[in-house]
């Protein structure tokens, strides 16, 4: 992607059903596996509730992000932070490595004011190398929400690397909770839109 602000601004205008979905993958490479289920949930958003997803990765914002301040962002790192902040829904997809979440996608929320998403819905999405790294959804992503006091829908999605390396569909198992969790984030957004009218 050349610009951030480019796509950002043309979702801004075009803002389908007036709101803003932003797909945020934690990833610094493409392809990445945990762009797969973000890809997915924007899939069944568009195809369901007519929510059209601007996806992200991490390795969108460039060296900069590395910035230790927010002041020291350069224009593609704060583009990046910036669609996170004005999204009205959030679609998180987050590697996991050595049990955790990756030091770079921790780093773009510590740039992010503190009371800006709150009651913003924020679906989860977890991709990691098996079973033992499933709990990084409920125990580290699920709590880094609740200090932003962002809604996370209650049904979360986690795959291990394996399950998605075919390039095939997705396993039924992950794609039934795909789908619950799908409806969950669309009522939410539809309510943060009721509200907002």
């Amino acid at each position: 992607m050349d610009s951030v602000r480019g796509d950002w601004l043309s979702a801004q205008e075009v803002g389908v059903n007036g709101s803003r979905i932003v797909g945020f993958c934690g990833n610094s490479w493409r392809p990445a596996r945990s762009r797969v289920l973000v890809e997915a949930v924007a899939a069944d958003l568009l195809t369901h509730h007519a929510l059209k997803t601007d996806i992200l990765d991490l390795v969108d914002a460039g060296q900069g992000i590395a910035a230790f301040t927010r002041n020291g962002l350069d224009d593609r790192a704060r583009d990046l932070v910036e669609a996170i902040e004005h999204a009205d829904g959030l679609v998180i997809g987050c590697p996991v490595f050595q049990g955790s979440y990756p030091g770079l996608f921790k780093h773009v929320f510590d740039l992010i004011k503190p009371g800006v998403l709150r009651n913003r819905p924020v679906l989860l999405t977890a991709v990691g190398g098996g079973l033992r790294h499933s709990l990084v959804v409920e125990h580290q992503l699920r709590p880094l929400f609740g200090f932003f006091e962002a809604c996370t829908v209650s049904t979360a999605i986690y795959a291990s690397s394996d399950e998605l390396a075919s390039g095939g569909p997705l396993a039924p198992m992950i794609a039934a909770r795909l789908a619950n969790a799908v409806e969950q984030f669309a009522a939410l957004v539809g309510d943060r839109r009721a509200n907002a009218a």
